[in-house]
């Protein structure tokens, strides 16, 4: 097993070398925080992850989730793992004091979950679904329903999850058919039908499971007007403890990756006595779940991120390890073999994986402050956070969900045949990223969002915010010799983007169809673009420091840097031009394919 999976120096630079995050402090919301209490988080999330999560991470794997009497069974090592989050005060640690929370901030916390999902995704998830669903029921539920469920969850004796999906209804949450229907006790309703792909929806590491779940009171209007939100424990609590509450477990999914954390399907009610109670009002509930949506999509993309993260840092432990071949131009045999990373195509795979899940990483921690400044900042940067960050949420779940798909490919690349067998982890990460992609919002919901909502939205307000924020960045980099090719660059991509983006404004009018069948290409052209932003701000933050640089790790680390986006400018970025050809083209063949030509 690869010894490092994530670099703390580079979390460091992200931290607070770009993002100034001790600069949080001066909200109040966070004031009794500082950077050495950030470094206190950081260094707790690296030790956890050293000694629990990380040795499980193979044995996870292999040990798959089964369903036994009607109980999913997971690996045992959980139960630590789980009491650990919670005696910790992990799950609750964003929340309030009131809350018995630490009032962290997103981006220390998220830099924190990134260590955690680097270490052993799977392991990593149940906790922090759990603080997910308790987020979602302190915002919209009742105070009698906060006190009921929330304090279990935050010590991780209850498991929380939002079930959402139906046999018959995925991304169109607007179908789906489990059924409320009142009782006469005020906020309790009968629920019946199913759920599946319910990420830990029953495992025998906890004393109960508590759904915030997705259903239609009868009577509801129709679509997604009619959807509201429930509270449905998998165990009701009564005079007598906790009952059975007739969520019943059919089975578990067996997964290509993310093995070790069961994906439930859930029968609801079947007896017709599962009682669910009301979040918040009726027929709100998509609104509300929404929330937690948003949330989870950034989380999504760190999660992808980490595991890219990983695998990087096993395929170059390979690269420096393994002899293979000679230089190109050494001719003679005998002549001792070179390390593969010598050879320029390795370091090409390399390169490619470290631009992304760095690039990656540093938008993914920029929006976690964007998402700070909306809860804790101004009313003015309360309003500008929230339309950046709403704006950019789809781009930070796609981008490194889509790529670290091919990153991780490119770790198995690296290590060859040995990469194909389980005796070394790539293979394990390889599959493990490519879910990313489809829960949370497939990639082509994503690209709908993007391009039929969010660039429009407020007249474009959002996206003239971030222009001017990447206009800003190539101008301070325009400054400097070294950053200047890069800023050019990057200042002609992003006037391709504008153009893209005005003529496939003018056809939203015309024809809905036309406009939006290319989204998901639009999307990847947007995330080319941003995560070239968050390159050349990263190697203009890396040229500043390195003139004042003293240890050679530090000179080793800027030049890594400036290396890396030379790289993303010359390999990455320069896709941009096809995506625009692509998309400012008259062609229609993806609509006037017919099915039957299939």
């Amino acid at each position: 097993m690869a010894k490092q999976f994530y670099a703390k120096r580079d979390l460091q630079f992200q931290l607070y070398e770009m993002l100034h995050a001790e600069q949080l402090t001066k909200l109040a919301y966070f004031k009794d925080h500082s950077r050495e209490s950030f470094d206190m988080v950081i260094d707790a999330a690296g030790q956890i992850a050293d000694s629990l999560l990380k040795p499980l991470l193979t044995e996870m794997d292999r040990n798959e989730p089964q369903l036994v009497n009607g109980t999913i069974q997971i690996h045992p090592g959980m139960q630590a793992i789980i009491k650990r989050f919670g005696d910790d005060g992990w799950i609750n640690a964003g929340f309030s004091y009131d809350e018995g929370g630490q009032q962290i901030p997103q981006t220390v916390m998220n830099a924190a979950t990134f260590i955690f999902q680097a270490a052993n995704y799977s392991s990593s998830v149940f906790p922090f679904l759990t603080a997910g669903a308790a987020n979602l029921l302190r915002s919209f539920g009742s105070q009698d329903l906060i006190n009921t469920f929330t304090p279990n969850m935050y010590a991780g004796v209850w498991q929380g999850t939002m079930a959402l999906t139906e046999p018959d209804a995925g991304s169109s949450l607007s179908d789906i058919t489990t059924a409320a229907e009142a009782t006469d006790t005020e906020g309790t309703y009968k629920i019946k039908g199913q759920k599946i792909y319910i990420s830990a929806g029953d495992h025998d590491c906890c004393e109960n499971v508590v759904h915030l779940m997705l259903a239609k009171i009868k009577g509801a209007p129709l679509g997604a007007k009619g959807i509201s939100l429930f509270v449905v424990p998998k165990k009701r609590l009564t005079t007598n403890g906790l009952q059975p509450n007739d969520v019943l477990t059919a089975g578990v999914y067996h997964k290509m990756g993310y093995k070790g954390a069961p994906i439930a399907h859930l029968m609801v009610g079947s007896n017709d006595d599962c009682e669910g109670y009301l979040v918040g009002q009726p027929n709100k509930g998509l609104n509300y779940m929404f929330q937690m949506m948003n949330e989870a999509r950034v989380g999504v993309g760190m999660n992808a991120a980490a595991i890219g993260t990983a695998a990087y840092y096993a395929s170059l432990e390979y690269a420096r390890e393994r002899p293979q071949g000679r230089p190109i131009n050494e001719k003679d045999p005998t002549k001792p073999q070179t390390h593969i990373i010598r050879h320029a195509d390795v370091k090409r795979m390399l390169l490619f994986q470290k631009s992304v899940v760095e690039g990656s990483l540093s938008l993914l921690l920029y929006c976690s402050k964007l998402s700070d400044v909306a809860h804790a900042g101004s009313d003015n940067q309360k309003a500008e956070a929230s339309l950046l960050l709403d704006l950019l949420t789809p781009v930070a779940k796609s981008y490194p969900s889509e790529m670290c798909c091919l990153t991780t490919s490119a770790a198995v690349q690296i290590l060859g045949g040995a990469g194909y067998t389980t005796d070394f982890p790539v293979e394990q990460f390889y599959r493990e990223a490519r879910i990313h992609p489809i829960h949370e919002g497939t990639t082509g919901i994503h690209g709908l969002d993007l391009l039929g909502r969010k660039v429009m939205m407020k007249n474009g307000e959002a996206l003239a915010l971030l222009s001017n924020a990447i206009v800003q960045t190539i101008g301070e980099a325009q400054q400097i010799e070294k950053t200047r090719p890069l800023a050019l660059q990057l200042e002609t991509a992003l006037d391709d983007l504008g153009k893209t983006t005005k003529h496939l404004l003018t056809l939203a009018s015309q024809d809905t169809e036309v406009f939006l069948s290319d989204a998901t290409l639009y999307l990847e052209f947007f995330g080319l673009v941003t995560i070239g932003w968050q390159w050349l701000s990263m190697a203009l933050v890396a040229q500043r420091n390195l003139a004042d640089a003293t240890s050679q790790a530090d000179i080793y680390f800027y030049n890594g840097k400036l290396a890396t986006a030379r790289y993303y400018f010359e390999y990455e970025l320069v896709k941009v031009a096809s995506l625009s050809a692509r998309l400012t083209s008259t062609d229609t063949v993806t609509i006037d394919m017919d099915a039957n030509w299939f």
